[in-house]
């Protein structure tokens, strides 16, 4: 027994429930989207990016609905979410016929986004292990939204310029508009993160 009065079979169990092994399968679903992009099937990896971010909504919300919250869902979910926009991010970037494309996706861009998801942990890090509140706020929710949406398109449009480099202008613009936006949204986001954490450590 526990010191909540749990065995540690049971413990186990609520560790490893429904929406701890989403979690666990957006991660290896990550590992395979990955392996798909660097291979050059973007249509393939369109899907199975669509399906790993689903994965995201359905076990926050069979977690809240059924009261299976727990602190090891509390740490891997924003951990896998962070590994399969980043790293998604990181792979597009490298690609040539991205490169190759005006107003596309670009290192730096990957970099605002990766540097912003280190800098808002940190933060939340920080300031909880003091005791104070630092939950998610509605621009971070708004983000990882505006960023899957930005990674998506991308796929969709690599899947038309490659290897044909046909793709039509529309794609074109949505891909760049979907991209610009969601950078915007993240450096936003960012500050807001900033913002908070600075009233809550002058307040201390």
């Amino acid at each position: 027994m526990n010191s909540n009065g749990l065995r540690p079979d049971n413990v186990r169990k609520a560790m490893f429930n429904l929406p701890n092994q989403l979690t666990a399968l957006r991660l290896l679903l990550s590992v395979v989207l990955f392996c798909f992009i660097v291979q050059g099937y973007y249509f393939t990896s369109l899907w199975l990016f669509i399906i790993a971010a689903g994965t995201d909504w359905l076990d926050g919300y069979y977690a809240r609905k059924y009261g299976q919250v727990t602190t090891l869902g509390r740490i891997l979910d924003p951990f896998a979410d962070k590994v399969i926009v980043c790293g998604t991010f990181i792979l597009l970037a490298a690609t040539q016929a991205m490169i190759e494309t005006p107003w596309g996706l670009r290192a730096w861009m990957v970099v605002i986004v990766v540097g912003r998801e280190l800098l808002v942990t940190t933060l939340r890090s920080f300031i909880e292990q003091r005791g104070s509140d630092f939950s998610a706020k509605t621009s971070g929710k708004l983000k990882m939204v505006l960023q899957c949406v930005a990674a998506g398109v991308c796929l969709f449009y690599l899947s038309y310029e490659t290897p044909k480099n046909d793709a039509p202008a529309w794609c074109w613009r949505l891909m760049v508009g979907s991209v610009w936006s969601a950078m915007l949204l993240t450096v936003y986001s960012g500050g807001v993160y900033v913002r908070a954490a600075t009233r809550l450590l002058r307040t201390e």
